[in-house]
């Protein structure tokens, strides 16, 4: 009888004690993960990288409902995971690169031929991903979100440099990718061929470490 007794006084131990340890389990999934929702997670130090979503361009215009500015149809960032908590949470990324083709560029600027570059200055920029898809840029201390953008013209090659003091855009699990629209920028130094605000947009997707796409959870 002692012993029925204790094993049956054990099976309902176990009956309540296994079913509360498996939100546990679930509790442990990163914020961002491969191979789908609480999929592998993302390692600390992974390379995370993403072109412009297909058939789409990045726009730098010179108002946020306006056409005239300057538009690439390729670009790239490349950040380096630095944190990647529990969700719900914030992954915290290093934004290492983000580059522009300036061969996939054109203006329709009165007075511009062409675009010779786009350089994203001051980088490494801070870059947090939060659960709920919220998605900012922000710079070092004491510093910007810096763009040169250099053009051609008649007269020769024009710099036109913008600032931020950083970016907001959105994560989406559908395509797996972060939208930036309507970024302002303030022009802090240039000729007069350089339009005085600038309102980037563009769409980066898919975001992928190398051998999958990457999931917000």
């Amino acid at each position: 009888m002692r012993t029925r007794t204790l094993l049956t006084l054990t099976a309902a131990v176990a009956a309540f004690v296994l079913p509360a340890a498996l939100p546990a389990a679930a509790a442990d999934t990163p914020v961002l993960t491969t191979g789908g929702a609480g999929g592998t997670p993302v390692a600390t130090g992974t390379t995370l990288t993403a072109s412009l979503a297909s058939g789409t361009s990045a726009t730098f215009r010179s108002s946020a409902t306006g056409t005239s500015g300057v538009s690439c149809t390729s670009s790239q960032f490349t950040v380096t995971v630095t944190d990647n908590p529990p969700a719900p949470g914030t992954a915290t990324e290093t934004l290492t690169g983000h580059t522009f083709d300036s061969a996939s560029c054109t203006s329709n600027v009165t007075g511009v031929l062409g675009v010779n570059g786009i350089v994203v200055d001051n980088l490494p920029y801070t870059t947090t991903v939060s659960s709920a898809g919220a998605v900012a840029v922000t710079p070092p201390s004491g510093s910007a979100v810096r763009t040169t953008v250099t053009l051609r013209t008649l007269l020769g090659s024009v710099s036109c440099v913008y600032e931020a003091p950083g970016l907001a855009g959105t994560a989406d699990n559908t395509t797996h990718g972060i939208a930036f629209a309507n970024q302002h920028f303030t022009k802090v130094s240039g000729s007069a061929l350089c339009f005085a605000d600038g309102y980037f947009t563009a769409t980066y997707a898919p975001v992928t470490d190398g051998s999958g796409v990457v999931h917000v959870n």
